[in-house]
């Protein structure tokens, strides 16, 4: 099976407009941006967590202020949940009204305009973060759904959005390769795009990495955090974080980005102070199927079962229930590369990412229900040669991420727990905590994300 090639992004005119991109556009060899773990130790900010939401937090202090920045992590970018989602920028299954509303609504405007710059500057928004207009479509297969998606539509255009409802005729306009009934419908959101999360992050770093020549950046990977540094030791003032191979000084803040990790990073750095901050962020396992050079039909959209949200199914053998809380709904998009990308299993498994054949086979039988063509493909040959992601989507009980200062604790703060909506919800993360580390008035109400109140 063929493997996806990435072409590498070109940022010789990229949005992040730095005084060192214009350098290189005066002739600086583009390998005088090669960021390597430098021997500064004392930076403004240093963010733990080089996936979506630390890489975009280094951004958005880059691009808007003065301040420097350090990324730490014990791996690389796109190890994580990044790299193992679908990459969708929907809002089809979102509730206006919702804590987490105004937070999505604002990242997707940044994503649009952040595309939109690349297309002003002569670049393609495909190639450079593997962009697509696609829209989306929530497929109801029963007279019930489809009433709740009547009501959803509804919903949605009260909140500001382009929707519409489709009939099982005009869906199957839309989308010939569904299977179709007359209780089957869709809503629509012409508006709703798609990224490749690989491309993307790619993107992010090499603009992050402009302004290292400014003495402004650098990358630490492959050094995974062991502690907090405070001011003499013990006050609650951090100044920065320990790693296996060197302290690390944030003069104005320190940022826990770090995803599933958060929570027990958390109490890792805390379990020999008299501060205890329990951070209920929990890994939530997820599969996605690949289909590479996928020719059988085509998808004209991102497309989601209307059930996405509470579909459950039975729990495997060996965990109850209550512990695992399997689930197994159908997502299905295409990607720049023309693969098949098929999803999705949630559970509660710790920090398992082995691949499960039951969950592959499960994943892959659902999906059949609204792809009849799927049955002439061999799932037996597709497990044999497989390409599957696994994630650990970040979980939070009350399904808000925390985003502000922790308690108690001087110049640190979270941005965690987004479960499957970090790539969506990346930008306007980014932007609320260089807002609330710089004191500038929020984009967007931040009061339902506090750190404060919510651990345990």
């Amino acid at each position: 099976m063929a493997s996806i090639s990435l072409q590498r992004p070109n940022f010789l005119n990229s949005p992040f407009q730095s005084p060192a991109s214009r350098r290189i556009r005066h002739g600086a060899s583009p390998q005088s941006l090669r960021v390597t773990a430098s021997s500064r130790s004392s930076f403004d900010v240093v963010v733990v967590g080089g996936g979506i939401i630390g890489l975009t937090i280094a951004r958005q202090f880059l691009t808007g202020s003065d301040l420097s920045v350090a990324v730490v992590d014990k791996a690389v970018p796109c190890s994580g949940a990044t790299g193992a989602g679908q990459g969708y920028i929907w809002m089809t299954h979102k509730k206006p009204g919702s804590d987490v509303w105004d937070l999505t609504m604002r990242s997707h405007q940044l994503w649009h305009e952040f595309a939109e710059r690349l297309t002003d500057q002569g670049l393609d928004p495909e190639e450079m973060i593997g962009w697509k207009k696609t829209g989306s479509l929530l497929v109801g297969k029963t007279s019930q759904e489809c009433v709740a998606l009547k009501q959803k539509v509804h919903e949605l255009t009260e909140g500001g959005l382009r929707a519409e409802y489709l009939s099982s005729a005009d869906l199957f306009l839309k989308e010939p390769a569904i299977l179709v009934d007359d209780d089957t419908g869709a809503a629509f959101l012409p508006d709703d795009s798609q990224l490749d999360a690989h491309r993307a992050v790619a993107y992010i770093e090499k603009g992050n990495r402009e302004f290292a020549t400014e003495g402004r950046y650098a990358e630490f990977f492959h050094e995974p955090v062991t502690g907090l540094i405070r001011s003499d030791g013990s006050s609650k003032e951090v100044t920065g974080v320990r790693t296996l191979k060197r302290n690390l000084y944030g003069k104005k803040a320190t940022i826990v980005a770090a995803g599933c990790w958060s929570g027990s990073l958390m109490h890792d750095l805390l379990k020999d102070s008299n501060i205890s901050v329990g951070v209920p962020v929990k890994p939530r396992k997820g599969h996605l199927l690949v289909v590479e050079n996928f020719d059988s039909f085509h998808l004209n959209h991102g497309i989601m079962e209307a059930g996405y949200a509470d579909r459950q199914s039975a729990s495997a053998p060996g965990l109850g229930v209550e512990e695992r809380m399997l689930s197994i709904s159908m997502t299905a998009t295409m990607d720049t590369a023309g693969n098949l990308v098929l999803g999705s299993s949630r559970e509660f498994v710790r920090f398992d990412t082995e691949p499960d054949e039951t969950i592959i086979r499960c994943i892959w039988e659902r999906a059949a229900e609204f792809f009849p063509k799927l049955r002439d493909i061999s799932i037996e040959e597709f497990i044999r040669n497989r390409k599957v992601r696994v994630g650990l989507r970040p979980y939070m009980p009350d399904g808000k991420p925390m985003i502000g200062s922790v308690s108690g604790l001087q110049n640190l703060y979270l941005a965690a727990g987004h479960e499957g909506g970090g790539l969506s919800m990346a930008l306007g993360t980014a932007e609320m905590v260089s807002d609330i580390v710089l004191g500038k008035p929020s984009q967007v109400d931040n009061s339902a994300f506090q750190v404060k109140g919510r651990c345990c």
